[in-house]
């Protein structure tokens, strides 16, 4: 039997780095694709192209002689990259998800697992932080936040439309906060996660225990370590099921509580100061009841391990950025 070609868009970021590296782990021939390569560690893939999936030729080049398709590239970031750049992220990401969709089926792509997100979730059901965990049907009627969970919803609805009137096998996953090591941790992009590792890790290497809080720290999330999540998906993509699923932890935290976690595993006493800036939404945690129906399966990793593995990656970047910073000042 010939052994399966696999193309991950979104190679370059942090999910989809990781994803490779499951695949490949697995046996598959895998091509990535992505505007840029990844970051932090090389590529583990069998063919890597630097390509722009906003153009039509492109997403050609990048879907041909492929079985199955992991798309999840996309223009995106954290609460404060979303909520500024509406325009960009619909524009953008738009292009990328219909070209790739429509040249996997010229292609004869067999399977197609589009990455979907919790910011698809009507605001109008997580006005507060004690917020019921939330199934795949409520996020009808629609009333997305922002930009970007208008465009996932679009996308879902393509996919469903595709397999429907053509012969491609599509699956739509709805990521709830996932984190972990070689993610974006500086910049502006990062999310809560990385961006508290990285603000408790400065505050433990200078001997400041202050660090910001957008807000009042009691917005409420529940967060994903991405071991679970390649897995997850990587069931997904081989199970029957068609519709939207959840996949994420249904622990829900405050930001407070997250920052308390994560100032434990740096072994410190932190000062929080609560400072203006975009929060998101009040509270949003997952319903995991179909996910293991679905899948008999669920997320096993706790918040605590992830955030032990997440930290002291950070913490040895920070280390590295601060001694470069260093020697310029010498």
């Amino acid at each position: 039997m010939a052994q399966e070609r696999i193309l991950v868009t979104g190679a370059g970021g942090f999910i989809g780095h990781h994803l490779v590296n499951f695949l490949k782990k697995r046996g598959y021939w895998v091509r990535g694709v992505d505007i840029k390569a990844p970051e932090f560690a090389p590529t583990q893939a069998d063919e890597f192209l630097l390509l722009d999936l906003r153009r039509w030729e492109n997403c050609l080049v990048a879907t041909k002689n492929i079985d199955e398709l992991y798309a999840l590239a996309a223009d995106m970031g954290g609460m404060g990259f979303i909520s500024a750049n509406h325009s960009q992220i619909l524009h953008n990401n738009l292009l990328i998800n219909l070209h790739t969709l429509e040249a996997a089926r010229s292609n004869g792509v067999k399977r197609y697992l589009f990455t979907s997100s919790a910011c698809v979730y009507p605001e109008y059901k997580q006005t507060e932080a004690s917020v019921l965990p939330l199934k795949e049907e409520d996020a009808y009627p629609a009333q997305p936040q922002d930009a970007y969970g208008w465009e996932k919803l679009v996308v879902e609805q393509l996919c469903t439309h595709y397999h429907n009137e053509h012969p491609i096998e599509t699956r739509i996953v709805r990521f709830h906060n996932i984190f972990g090591p070689l993610g974006t941790w500086d910049g502006g992009r990062e999310k809560a996660p990385a961006a508290l590792c990285r603000k408790i890790a400065v505050a433990k290497l200078t001997g400041d225990p202050e660090i910001a809080i957008w807000g009042d720290g009691e917005q409420t999330r529940s967060f994903c370590y991405i071991d679970d999540c390649t897995t997850g998906i990587y069931k997904l993509m081989h199970s029957q099921y068609r519709q939207p699923l959840n996949l994420g932890q249904d622990r829900l935290v405050t930001i407070n509580q997250l920052a308390d976690i994560i100032a434990d595993i740096a072994g410190i006493t932190i000062k929080k100061k609560h400072i203006a800036g975009p929060q998101g939404v009040r509270g949003r945690n997952s319903d995991n009841t179909r996910l293991r129906q679905v899948l008999d399966w669920e997320p096993r990793v706790s918040l605590e391990e992830g955030l032990a593995q997440t930290y002291q990656w950070i913490e040895s970047q920070v280390k590295i950025k601060m001694a470069e910073e260093a020697k310029t000042v010498e």
